[in-house]
């Protein structure tokens, strides 16, 4: 019995050390497919993440960006959808990288910088697809990190439904950047005026509404008409320069849009739309580009945040508020501007004016803004798409 036991721990052993030199040999041969455990991407052969003439020879198809500050995670998939390529590399070394490659299709998150790079990537003839990251984020699999967001880029970007956010040209960045400037002076205008009119209301001096009366205030009490002290005086009258300052800042970057939308065709036709001026016209023009990427006119309002959101189960439609989606302030320049124009839209004897006029006998007036400001944006983008001038429709005949 313990020879027959000694034998057969002989001829096991044996048998573990002729499998283990026939998987080593295998190895060796590069013969043996890693599988990918649960739930997680394969992992790349080291020999195919290795930069110089094996980056050249691959066959990337997709190669998605995760873009960061300074590092930035970098993914390519072969045209069976499996990751070839896998790589940390510092910003400015994606357009090397990228030029080491075929052409191919290039997907990024719309974010900043995304337009840039993504206007270099093309110069290389690599096909650059955007996307929001709200639609990137399902493809996200297991645990987050840039890896698996590269990842998840890259794949979303093969969906045929997918929606992707045209590339902007640097004219197009330079306006909207303009439009962000002067909407930060604006802001930092109207908090320095609420700050001057709680100094005075601690003091006792309760200034009605609007900016001549203030004006006016702050005149009185820096020329000693008050009972301030001196040094909140000198206070005011230095917060006063700063108020002129905003002004004179604020009316330079209106009289360069003035002259931009006489000079663009687009820009021009958009600001003869009653409630769409020189200032909405040029932001339109910028963010838009080409009209051509919206089908019809209620695209471009819902990607505005200009539609009801829907919370629709069980077949029974349900519409609550708008969805608030998209650019904020193109969405507040829009809503602004019908508010302006509202009372004397609905007065005039045109089927928009009766519309309007329908519309504020059964809602609130908030509710006609909103509408009047998503048909705003849908005669914008039919202006924009036929190349028309805006003709106002004649009143309506008895």
């Amino acid at each position: 019995m313990h020879d027959d036991g000694e034998q057969h721990a002989d001829g096991v052993g044996q048998q573990v050390a002729l499998a283990a030199d026939d998987l080593l040999a295998r190895v060796v041969a590069g013969r043996i497919e890693r599988s990918a455990p649960f739930m997680e991407w394969p992992a790349p052969f080291p020999s195919r993440c290795e930069g110089g003439e094996g980056v050249k020879a691959m066959s990337v198809k997709v190669f998605g960006i995760d873009l960061g500050k300074n590092s930035c995670s970098v993914v390519g998939l072969d045209a069976s959808g499996r990751v070839v390529l896998r790589r940390r590399v510092r910003r400015e070394g994606i357009v090397a990288l990228a030029a080491k490659l075929p052409g191919c299709m290039v997907a990024m998150e719309a974010c900043c910088g995304a337009h840039h790079l993504g206007r270099l990537l093309a110069a290389q003839g690599h096909e650059v697809r955007l996307m929001s990251p709200e639609y990137v984020r399902p493809y996200v699999k297991a645990q987050k990190n840039d890896d698996r967001d590269a990842e998840a880029i890259a794949e979303a970007a093969t969906r045929p439904t997918m929606r992707f956010v045209a590339l902007k040209s640097e004219a197009q960045l330079d306006v909207q950047v303009l439009h962000r400037v002067r909407d930060r002076l604006v802001g930092q205008r109207t908090a320095l005026m609420n700050q001057m009119r709680s100094i005075l209301l601690e003091r006792g001096i309760v200034v009605p509404q609007g900016r001549r009366k203030l004006l006016e205030a702050i005149e009185s009490a820096s020329a000693g008409e008050t009972d301030l002290s001196a040094r909140i005086g000198r206070l005011l009258t230095d917060m006063l320069e700063q108020w002129c300052d905003f002004d004179r800042r604020i009316e330079a970057l209106d009289d360069e849009f003035a002259e931009m939308a006489r000079a663009d065709p687009a820009a021009r036709r958009l600001a003869t739309v009653p409630g769409i001026g020189v200032l909405n016209a040029t932001a339109m023009v910028a963010a838009i580009g080409d009209a051509a990427t919206f089908g019809r006119g209620r695209d471009l309002a819902a990607w505005l945040g200009l539609v009801p959101r829907q919370a629709t189960t069980g077949g029974k439609p349900r519409l609550l508020g708008i969805t608030k989606r998209g650019s904020k302030y193109l969405r507040k320049l829009l809503i602004q501007g019908a508010r302006a124009a509202l009372p004397s839209l609905a007065k005039t004897a045109t089927p928009l004016g009766n519309w309007l006029r329908g519309l504020l006998g059964r809602a609130h007036g908030n509710i006609v803004v909103v509408a009047l400001a998503s048909k705003m944006a849908r005669i914008a983008w039919a202006l924009l798409r036929k190349e028309e001038d805006f003709v106002a429709a004649r009143p309506a005949t008895a």
